[in-house]
């Protein structure tokens, strides 16, 4: 079940104080109208969207985003909230106050609100600033929990979830996050930049606007990366260009939303969820896992050590339709073993698009040794899913090996969409 927040996180800042009211509404007549209006808690991480240039390179600048962030008309009608303004302070703030969110920081005392939209609705956000701010090759299974614990802390009194994240791991985030979450029941929207948001060219303003509109209004039950005018899957994602705007792709699903001069929606894409439960988070990920991808002539030696002690859980990265030598005997052979001792290995191919398939010789050999066909899976999908499964000690070692073969949220299956 849930383990504890990381220090420094939004739920260990007020740990101890007054509980979460789920049922507090704002009363009417206060600072601004609740009707037509949706709320939006933005949990920023770090990442380049919100870095400055020192010493000609790129560092996360501490207390500098949400500041400029309301010098643009674009992310923050200041005309309109002192039009609206009471003596009495704003509702967000009185309901952040009864939610527990910590208000020290600037951008949840004083909430944020974007323009009027065509559709007669307002965004009304709060960013939460962690900690240090991250560069996201810095983020580990801890720093996933840290995230997951403070959305659900919240979870009943926002729409909706921005997380702002480094582009380089930010599809291991999003997998890891749904599966984190059963029975989600709001969009958990991560974005970024490939150049900072204040930077005279910047792809970080459409990201950040797109996230805040589809957060607050799409009411999409998903973790979702949202990139170049492109809303994805979250666990179908996965860093695609080093250097282009459009950096993320789903190479096996199509994308659930698509921003262009009118906003269109893949509805029956959307992945179920069942809304009439009570939204869970399963934060105890294994962190002995692995990924292991063939190439001609690897050892068996190399394999062997590989699987070694402590490992419970591998993902074979395999050749073409999920194949690998099936005239190597020895190569199957530590593969048995390592079934046998109870490791979890699970199998996707090497390919940017495409699934395992049972149709060659050569991948059946693999199962034949307890190698489980992971379909379609990208490898930070099958990564965090394997974390996920195995870390779950309430399920029977069968139940796990099944479960990796399910589609549990809309990670694998139907690869051939065009």
């Amino acid at each position: 079940m849930a383990s504890k927040n990381g220090a420094g996180s939004v739920a260990s800042d007020f740990e101890g104080k007054t509980s979460m009211d789920p049922s507090y509404r704002p009363e009417k007549g206060t600072d601004l109208e609740y009707k037509d209006k949706s709320r939006v808690l933005v949990l920023y991480t770090g990442g380049t969207i919100g870095m400055r240039i020192h010493d000609g390179v790129y560092t996360p600048e501490p207390n500098f985003l949400v500041n400029e962030l309301r010098k643009l008309s674009i992310f923050h009608d200041q005309e309109y909230v002192v039009k609206h303004s009471t003596p009495e302070p704003n509702f967000l703030v009185n309901e952040l106050r009864k939610l527990s969110i910590s208000h020290d920081q600037e951008g949840m005392n004083s909430p944020l609100c974007m323009p009027l939209s065509k559709e007669k609705a307002y965004v009304v956000y709060c960013v939460y600033e962690y900690e240090p701010l991250l560069d996201s090759c810095n983020m580990t299974m801890d720093d996933w929990a840290r995230i997951a614990s403070d959305i659900k802390t919240y979870y009943e009194g926002f729409d909706g979830f921005v997380i702002l994240h480094g582009t380089d791991t930010m599809a291991y985030t999003a997998s890891a996050l749904s599966f984190m979450f059963e029975n989600l029941g709001k969009p958990i929207i991560l974005t970024g930049s490939q150049i900072p948001i204040f930077e005279t060219r910047s792809d970080g303003r459409d990201n950040l606007l797109g996230a805040l509109i589809m957060a607050g209004n799409s009411k999409i039950p998903e973790v979702m990366i949202l990139f170049n005018n492109k809303l994805l899957r979250g666990n179908r994602s996965t860093k695609f260009n080093s250097s282009s705007f459009d950096a993320f792709h789903s190479p096996n699903f199509p994308p659930l939303a698509v921003l262009e001069t009118e906003i269109h929606v893949h509805r029956d894409k959307i992945f179920p969820s069942n809304t009439t439960q009570e939204c869970t988070l399963y934060t105890d990920l294994c962190p002995s896992v692995g990924i292991l991808r063939l190439f001609p002539t690897i050892t068996t030696a190399m394999v062997r050590q590989f699987l070694a002690p402590p490992l419970k859980g591998m993902v074979l990265e395999s050749y073409g339709a999920g194949n690998a030598p099936d005239s190597r005997e020895d190569l199957m052979q530590v593969f048995s073993e390592a079934r046998e001792r109870g490791v979890l290995l699970l199998n996707i191919t090497q390919c940017h698009r495409g699934s395992v398939s049972p149709g060659y010789a050569t991948g059946q050999a693999l199962t034949v040794a307890g190698v489980i066909p992971g379909s379609d899976m990208t490898p930070e999908a099958a990564l965090t899913k394997l974390a996920f499964v195995i870390g779950r000690e309430d399920w029977s070692s069968e139940d796990k090996k099944k479960k990796l073969s399910q589609n549990l949220r809309g990670e694998l299956g139907g690869f051939m969409w065009y």
